[in-house]
């Protein structure tokens, strides 16, 4: 029985090598994303090779299990969908427990490697909203709508007790892509962004007192610059001394001073930004708008309703990341540590992204047929 369940899986693991159901040139832009974040994370961490050995294995195991995903059909997948987002969020309930973290409770330590299972829920929400919406009319109504809404708001106020109000933020956005897209009058969508905008006086005062601090150094950053000024700041100088086409690789003096902080995960586009200059980050702003384009390609192609729903938010969400990270690093958004997708220094981000590829890479291979 053992040699059976042994050889079912070689052959299944065998078929997955042989005949990969991937998008080529999608998969050319992550791996090409993949390879200027190992170049940009050696530079960043002094020209230390643990941190880059250490990053080109979660990024092997999220290829891993790209391909793995890629084999298993959208119809599987939707079957999965509610036992996944029910397990993802359980574990933010034992994170809560049992969790660690600097100043939070955010990582669930498995001996081995440490865990962050709100990474999780960027991926399983949306394919929670889908699942809900999948066989029911679209647009959806106000009922449908509070529905989503409270598979949303479960994930992300665990999260935000954590506290991790950036996550928090990010799960909400790829939640509410996947009912934006699901076609939402445009009255409905004003009455809600208006809601939203109405509650922000009133989570203001749910936010903790480091959360406020972050929002006010971003209005006048210099009020404390060698305080909670001080990300803002240094980092703006590593954008700004970056020039026209940098100062080089290797060459980034913000960092190799330390007078950058956390140049290997939240800041590393400013790192990115003083070695390579404009051109280089222009550069790399295609490279994602490249990769963002291709999943709502796919998106487009798909061939019902909860993969067409699923692979739009996926590719906006990852809009998000990028926005997310590059207002903070440039002082126009507060400082809420989202990093900066397969460049940042991060385990589970890395994983849990290139297996949302994995899920767009299904997507594609189960594609509507032209005839």
């Amino acid at each position: 029985m053992i040699e059976t369940t042994y050889a079912r899986i070689r052959r299944f693991l065998r078929r997955i090598m042989t005949r990969p159901r991937i998008d080529m040139p999608l998969a050319l832009g992550l791996f090409l994303l993949a390879s200027i974040g190992l170049v940009t994370l050696y530079s960043a961490g002094d020209g230390g090779l643990s941190l880059v050995f250490g990053q080109a294995e979660r990024f092997l195991l999220g290829a891993v299990l790209l391909l793995i995903i890629s084999r298993i059909p959208p119809s599987i997948l939707r079957g999965w969908t509610p036992w996944l987002y029910a397990g993802s969020t359980a574990l933010l309930v034992v994170v809560a427990i049992l969790g660690e973290g600097r100043g939070s409770m955010r990582w669930l330590d498995l001996g081995v490697m440490r865990f962050q299972p709100s990474e999780l829920l960027k991926l399983t929400t949306p394919m929670m909203v889908a699942w809900y919406l999948h066989p029911r009319q679209l647009p959806p109504g106000w009922k449908d709508i509070a529905v989503v809404g409270i598979l949303i708001a479960i994930p992300a106020g665990l999260i935000a007790e954590q506290p991790d109000l950036g996550t928090a933020v990010l799960v909400t956005a790829a939640g509410a892509f996947a009912l934006f897209l699901s076609g939402m009058a445009w009255w409905r969508i004003g009455l809600l962004v208006g809601a939203v905008g109405g509650m922000i006086p009133v989570g203001w005062h749910f936010l903790h007192q480091y959360q406020r601090d972050r929002v006010l150094t971003l209005l006048n950053p210099e009020s404390d610059p060698l305080g909670n000024g001080w990300h803002i700041i240094q980092s703006q100088i590593a954008v700004g001394s970056g020039g026209m086409f940098g100062k080089g690789w290797l060459n980034s003096t913000q960092s190799r001073l330390d007078f950058l902080p956390e140049h290997t995960t939240d800041f590393i586009f400013a790192v990115f930004s003083e070695e390579f200059g404009l051109v280089g980050v222009i550069a790399l702003i295609v490279l994602y708008a490249f990769i963002i384009g291709r999943c709502l390609w796919i998106a487009m192609e798909a061939r019902d309703t909860y993969s067409r729903l699923l692979a739009g938010a996926i590719g906006m969400s990852f809009f998000v990341y990028v926005f997310v990270n590059g207002g903070m690093i440039a002082g126009m958004l507060p400082v809420v540590g989202v990093p900066l997708p397969l460049i940042s220094y991060g385990g589970t981000s890395a994983v849990s992204l290139l297996a949302g590829f994995g899920v767009l890479m299904s997507i594609h291979a189960n594609r509507k047929l032209h005839i």
